[in-house]
């Protein structure tokens, strides 16, 4: 075991459950429309996010979505939510 594994624990990932509170909101930013679904844990916690676009395929819109999964993702391994702004 290196060092560093030794000082920082592997960190693992809290699922969600399949059924879970979820929210959508219209946002408008620089011009560009978005639909955002903000996901929640039982306890309240936040838990997911998805960015979608008006236009898809869109450069910005690959960005938001791509950006979304990786706040996602470290939500779900225990990142507080404010160190992701």
């Amino acid at each position: 075991m290196s060092l560093l594994h030794s000082i920082i624990p592997r960190s693992t990932r809290e699922r969600l459950p399949n059924r879970r509170a979820h929210t959508l909101l219209n946002i408008e930013a620089s011009g560009f429309r978005y639909v955002a679904g903000v996901g929640h844990y039982d306890d309240g916690r936040l838990a997911e996010i998805f960015l979608n676009a008006e236009k898809g395929g869109t450069a910005i819109g690959d960005a938001a979505r791509d950006s979304a999964v990786v706040a996602s993702l470290a939500l779900q391994h225990g990142v507080d939510p404010d160190t992701l702004r």
